[in-house]
């Protein structure tokens, strides 16, 4: 299992702790750095420095960073057109020599839409975009150099588009898809997917939910997808060091314990081994608190070597 780690710089981190953060993880030797997309703090608090965009981080990241692999879960389709969005991915992919991963998914906070002049269709509209800018990306990115790509959909039309810059790893980046839906998630990862991410549930719904894609992948003719899970994490060293990093993220201990990673490091590997007997290969750690660099020493030195 890979541990990978996960922030939510919209709740008002700056870029030098990002990459403070990034370049951390990298040393102690955790997967990836992965963060939201996000343009503006979603719970109540103090916004700070407020969010910076996804993209520009990465980018940023890309050239100080060496090994550790780096993406977003996810960038929703409202915020980017899909032709631009291959470009700035592929551009990212060059800029750190192969190590991005896109996450994308149809965006679900209307205000900071609102806030920043994006439109919100409905949800049936916002799945219909999704779905065509998953046709899209993958279809600029695998169109061979010397030819063109065009697309015709309902809601993009692309004309002999010379589909370049092409990314670095090939066929193209790996594509992340997330989300507990029962019909429509499933068939779109199993078309377009390398990945597909739960973010926040429980072991039971996460067994309920891989198998769902299991199924679509069967439908599919697919026999291989990576399965993962995002949880948000609060480990310490005792009870009271567990209690502190709980509320630092902002979440009850008790409800954490159910619905995320919260407890010691042996508590913790346990219930890793619990979502790796449901299929998952891979998970991220969302860590709140951005300032707390010893909850990384001490997953990296009491939890990694034992996944």
């Amino acid at each position: 299992m890979k541990l990978r780690i996960f922030t939510e710089p919209q709740q008002g981190t700056t870029y030098d702790e990002l990459l403070m953060v990034a370049q951390t993880a990298e040393r102690l030797g955790f997967d990836a750095f992965f963060r939201s997309d996000h343009y503006m703090r979603i719970t109540p608090g103090d916004p700070g420095f407020g969010s910076s965009d996804a993209w520009v981080t990465l980018a940023g990241l890309a050239r100080e960073t060496t090994t550790i692999r780096l993406g977003t879960l996810v960038t929703p389709v409202t915020f980017r057109l899909p032709g631009p969005l291959a470009i700035s991915v592929a551009q990212v992919d060059q800029m750190s020599g192969g190590r991005v991963e896109l996450g994308l998914g149809t965006g679900w906070f209307d205000a900071e839409h609102t806030a920043y002049g994006i439109p919100f269709p409905p949800m049936g509209e916002r799945f219909g975009r999704f779905e065509e800018q998953l046709e899209i990306l993958t279809g600029l990115w695998t169109t061979p150099r010397g030819k063109t790509f065009s697309f015709e959909g309902a809601h993009y039309r692309l004309a002999d588009s010379p589909a370049l810059p092409k990314p670095v790893q090939s066929p193209r980046p790996p594509i992340i898809i997330g989300g507990f839906g029962a019909k429509r998630t499933p068939r779109l990862a199993a078309r377009f997917a390398d990945e597909y991410n739960l973010p926040f549930h429980t072991l039971d719904d996460t067994g309920l939910a891989f198998g769902r894609v299991r199924e679509a992948c069967e439908a599919e003719g697919r026999s291989e997808i990576v399965f993962s899970v995002a949880q948000t994490v609060a480990v310490g060293s005792d009870e009271a060091e567990v209690a502190r990093r709980a509320e630092a993220a902002g979440q009850d201990l008790a409800t954490l314990r159910t619905s995320g990673l919260a407890g010691t490091p042996a508590e913790v590997v346990d219930k890793l081994g619990e979502f790796a007997e449901l299929g998952a290969e891979r998970v991220y750690l969302q860590m709140m608190d951005l300032s707390d660099l010893e909850q990384l020493e001490l997953i990296a030195a009491e939890v990694l070597p034992h996944v």
